[in-house]
């Protein structure tokens, strides 16, 4: 996957998720989790963004990391809203599409982090 691909998936899992929260109804609950599901899973996208123009290497690493945090948390929440059953048997399956999705996007972040380490320890 190249890094064109990586900034349409991630982008599409942000505008996904905010279809999810959409489907929410406007309990207390429901309304924690749908903004703070946004604002994970949106940040996944954006903090790829900032690190595909950073200025050196550390903080290209420093921004993926925080990708690879959001995106794990916007899978916590997603296990929270399947969990809890907030949503109906119908949706939860763009529910479990979504969890799947955080957890690739997770561990292709921290893929690209290891082999920079890798890399960067053979260059030593």
């Amino acid at each position: 996957m190249d890094a064109k691909e990586l900034l349409y998936r991630t982008k599409q899992f942000g505008y996904n998720c905010i279809d999810l929260c959409n489907q929410l109804d406007g309990n207390y609950l429901e309304n924690h989790v749908r903004w703070q599901l946004i604002r994970s899973s949106t940040s996944v996208n954006a903090n790829y963004r900032a690190a595909r123009l950073a200025q050196s290497e550390a903080s290209f690493i420093a921004k993926l990391s925080i990708s690879i945090e959001e995106a794990d948390e916007s899978a916590m929440w997603i296990e929270l809203i399947i969990d809890k059953n907030l949503l109906s048997e119908k949706q939860l399956y763009e529910s479990k599409r979504l969890l799947k999705e955080a957890s690739e996007l997770t561990a292709i972040f921290i893929a690209i982090r290891k082999t920079i380490n890798t890399r960067n320890k053979k260059n030593v």
